[in-house]
């Protein structure tokens, strides 16, 4: 079994791309032929009316169970769809383990609906350091990758989110109110002031890959389940940017954080959001959720 930082990066020098195949077969398997074809019976709700799942999630989700532990051998899968199945599954991503944390459709109203901003989330964590990421929308056929230390690149091409434009107003993408608690929305509220243009969130994984594109300034999200930031705090991270708690603490993909929490271009701007959050609501601190409480 792989325990060590230097034996993770090795694997990365020598599989990555065997990674990203496995990526885009799922999609080109599963996700795609799915796409603007959905049958009514091929959707499902979990949670509530606004918590679809369909038949390309959770096929993509065994395709991507099967092939990645092929690659990396004593590895674990933490899916979002294998934890809906079984909650106890997520304890995973506390284990010594290499975890590969996946999203098989990010974004999946938006799949069902036909339209393009959707995308799978693909990460792989050792001791809840994420070492590597992998974002494939497949309907605009551009991928992603961040490698802890070496960058982030779209389409094989260097990323760098770069700072917001000075007077410009700070384009934050938040949760959607359907998924926010009173207290979380009060937080949420600190960002209509003067100098900030925020908006609901679409797919996590797209709003993280526009924040490290330097399309989007910051996004603020109040949720914490590993397999819809982990990829793309990475990416942000390794382009440049920053995230934070509204504690001001870096985002810890094993939970316990202060909701919301930012990821943003640069760590200035980072801290802006924070400031912000904080000065919204109350002081005590609200800690995340547990998938399948």
């Amino acid at each position: 079994m792989i325990e060590t930082d230097a034996t993770i990066d090795e694997f990365l020098t020598r599989h990555a791309h065997d990674v990203e195949a496995a990526v885009r077969e799922a999609a080109a398997r599963e996700i795609v032929p799915r796409w603007r074809r959905l049958a009514a019976h091929e959707v499902d709700r979990k949670s509530g009316p606004h918590d679809l799942v369909t038949d390309a999630d959770r096929e993509a989700e065994r395709y991507l169970t099967a092939e990645l532990p092929r690659l990396l051998p004593g590895s674990v899968v933490v899916g979002e769809e294998g934890v809906h199945a079984d909650p106890a599954s997520y304890e995973a991503i506390r284990g010594d383990a290499p975890a590969w944390i996946v999203d098989p459709v990010d974004g999946t109203r938006q799949f069902v609906r036909g339209e393009t901003g959707f995308c799978t989330l693909v990460a792989l964590a050792l001791d809840g350091v994420v070492h590597a990421s992998w974002t494939y929308a497949p309907a605009r056929d551009h991928l992603a990758t961040a490698v802890r230390g070496r960058g982030a690149r779209l389409d094989g091409e260097p990323l760098r989110s770069g700072s917001p434009e000075a007077g410009r107003d700070l384009r934050v993408a938040t949760s959607h109110p359907d998924f926010t608690s009173d207290e979380q929305k009060r937080a949420l509220l600190g960002l209509r002031t003067d100098g900030v243009a925020p908006r609901p969130c679409g797919s996590a994984g797209l709003e993280y890959l526009a924040v490290a594109r330097g399309e989007l300034d910051a996004t603020a999200f109040n949720w914490e389940l590993a397999w819809d930031h982990a990829a793309g705090m990475l990416l942000v991270e390794e382009a440049g940017g920053a995230h934070l708690t509204r504690a001001g603490t870096p985002f810890a993909i094993r939970g316990g954080n202060t909701l919301p929490f930012t990821a943003a271009r640069d760590e200035a701007t980072a801290r802006r959001v924070v400031e912000l959050l904080s000065r919204a609501v109350r002081p005590c601190a609200t800690r995340g959720g547990v998938p399948g409480g």
